[in-house]
């Protein structure tokens, strides 16, 4: 049993660690969502005003990620969010018709979707379809040297691969929120009128008299942070990647999970559990 000084500063230099870790990680997510942001204003914006996005190249990549990001995740979005607002309105309604407040079960799953519900959900789910997608395809990218190509052609791998990405996922995300809202709202509709006997002109009546313009805002506001986020860390982690196929694993399951195995995890918490456990176990061996 090593003696309780050593158990101390072994725990102290585990902080220490886990606080140098920490901060260098969230420094590269910082820097690179920086370079991104002003990425953004390379691209040829003129003639997306004058609708010529079709005969430019560098709107190519970004009209293929809209595509990717967007259409692609249309069903999953729509089973997510029909079930979610008929779970919502089967498992309320039972609740609000003890104090005879049933007439409000449209308000409830309105709100309900468009304020946290609806950009929560779809984020979850564009989070494990596409960003575990972005960092697999960059990591692979990074061990296959072909980033590496990229910089000796003078091309900035952040404005070829990083801008395109997260420009789509900041436009789709909302979107796709927005429609996640409708379908969640559809699929409170049908349980309310169907299952539990209310009028449909008093459904829709209370669904709509409770929506306001800042409950539908703050939903899209929220779903885009969201998509600066995932597309940061996603493609950070795909720009990060080393060790071959193993490494391209590594770091898909650390953008999805926060965990990173083996000796060259970069995530700040990669590295953090085991040694304070160990320590704090240590601890209350010595003075337990």
């Amino acid at each position: 049993m090593p003696p309780p000084k050593m158990v101390g500063q072994n725990l102290v230099g585990s902080v220490g660690e886990w606080s140098l870790t920490f901060f260098s990680y969230l420094g590269g997510c910082s820097v690179l969502l920086w370079q991104t942001f002003s990425g953004f204003f390379t691209l040829p914006w003129r003639r997306w005003v004058l609708g010529h996005v079709a005969r430019d190249r560098k709107w190519d990549g970004v009209l293929e990620q809209m595509e990717k990001i967007g259409v692609s995740s249309l069903p999953l979005v729509f089973l997510t969010s029909l079930f979610t607002g008929m779970v919502l309105a089967l498992q309320t309604a039972y609740q609000l018709q003890k104090i005879s407040a049933g007439l409000y079960i449209g308000s409830l799953v309105a709100l309900s979707m468009t304020r946290e519900l609806g950009p929560v959900l779809t984020a979850l789910v564009i989070a494990g379809r596409v960003g575990a997608a972005i960092t697999a395809e960059l990591g692979t990218m990074r061990v296959t040297e072909q980033i590496d190509a990229l910089q000796t052609l003078s091309t900035d791998p952040v404005r070829y691969l990083a801008v395109p990405r997260m420009l789509a996922l900041i436009v789709m995300l909302p979107l796709l929120t927005l429609y996640a809202d409708l379908v969640g709202i559809l699929g409170g509709y049908l349980v309310g009128v169907y299952k539990l006997g209310m009028g449909s002109t008093l459904y829709m009546n209370m669904t709509w008299d409770a929506l306001r313009f800042k409950d539908v805002f703050t939903g899209l506001f929220k779903a885009g942070v969201f998509a600066a986020i995932i597309s940061t860390i996603a493609c950070y982690e795909g720009f990060e990647t080393a060790g071959g196929a193993e490494g391209v694993g590594r770091s898909t399951t650390c953008m999805m999970t926060g965990w990173k195995d083996g000796p060259r995890a970069s995530v700040p918490w990669a590295q953090c559990p085991c040694p304070l456990s160990r320590d704090a176990t240590r601890l209350l061996e010595v003075f337990g």
